[in-house]
């Protein structure tokens, strides 16, 4: 039973690479038109496909927007019902269909033209009417598909999404979407909090834990308790002269320092490692990475202690 379920798993795997192969080798001058077109396109890019080449247009679709190509999913059987008028005048059409026949599609195919659209084919029948249709033709033929029967769409499906989303980081290249603009389509990710958000929005600038230089480390040690940040400024708001760790306490403990006896200035670091509130949260992560630390001091352009960043919570 095991042996005879992997094997119907290598078999499928084996389909998939054969069919990879094959679409690598076909992608040629219809492919780059292809970008072209959508790349100087002012519209959007519609995906339009029936069954899973519907479910495959959703995904094409979504990978399209998120990566700076405006596009949106029409299903054709909801499109002859009014969905229509998601298509603008000179929009791109990306019609899926392995066939190049699929009734709900050409029952579109009229009101394309009416619109104007520019019509780009994913089919596996470069001579159907779908493709004698379109402007480009995009051939995803596969010789069968991975199911047993030869019906189910598998190795085809495959062929959709991967050429959908060579389309998709084609244009990315081209467009030079950089990580940015992706942070600007993802601004509920951790990336996008990330390159968008500036220190001032992230920093803690309640309870600050001052400490009196002339303090000892122990009224230190209960000040950097309190504030629950991993250290403890020796100075105040205008006149930031150190700051005191966690780690700095554990060395001294290590030495059996007398942390009654020994004044906060006489241990603590001089030149603490500062940011400033406008400065993106990328940077503070940067920096906080690259001296190893949990926790920067937020000092503005006037030498004000605004608040402590702590990115690694």
């Amino acid at each position: 039973m095991t042996k005879n379920v992997i094997s119907s798993a290598k078999i499928l795997l084996t389909a998939y690479r054969k069919a990879l192969v094959g679409l690598e080798d076909g992608l040629g001058e219809e492919f780059a038109k292809a970008v072209d077109l959508m790349q100087k396109s002012a519209g959007h890019v519609v995906v339009c496909g029936m069954g899973k080449s519907g479910i495959i247009g959703r995904k094409i679709s979504s990978s399209l927007a998120s990566t700076g190509t405006p596009s949106l999913f029409l299903h054709p059987a909801e499109a002859i019902h009014g969905d229509l008028g998601m298509v603008r005048r000179g929009d791109i059409v990306l019609l899926i269909s392995y066939s190049g026949s699929t009734e709900e599609i050409l029952r579109l195919l009229p009101a394309f033209s009416r619109l104007d659209a520019r019509l780009i084919a994913l089919t596996g029948n470069p001579h159907s009417i779908i493709a004698e249709a379109a402007e480009i033709t995009l051939d995803i033929s596969v010789d069968r598909e991975a199911c047993p029967l030869n019906l189910a769409p598998t190795t085809s499906s495959l062929n959709s999404l991967v050429l959908g989303d060579a389309l998709a980081i084609a244009l990315m290249e081209a467009r030079g979407f950089a990580e940015t603009d992706f942070a600007n389509t993802h601004p509920g990710g951790t990336l996008g909090r990330r390159l968008l958000t500036r220190v001032r929005d992230k920093m803690c600038t309640e309870n600050l834990p001052f400490v009196d230089p002339k303090a000892s480390v122990q009224d230190a040690l209960m000040v950097m308790t309190e504030g629950r940040l991993g250290l403890a400024l020796v100075g105040n708001a205008d006149n930031l002269v150190g700051v005191i760790t966690d780690g700095d306490l554990r060395r001294l403990l290590v030495k059996r320092v007398d942390i009654v006896a020994t004044a906060v200035s006489d241990v603590a670091s001089p030149v603490p490692l500062t940011i400033g509130p406008d400065e993106m949260m990328d940077a503070a992560e940067a920096k906080m990475l690259e001296s190893r630390v949990q926790c920067l001091v937020v000092v503005n352009d006037t030498g004000h202690v605004d608040g402590v960043i702590q990115v690694f919570e």
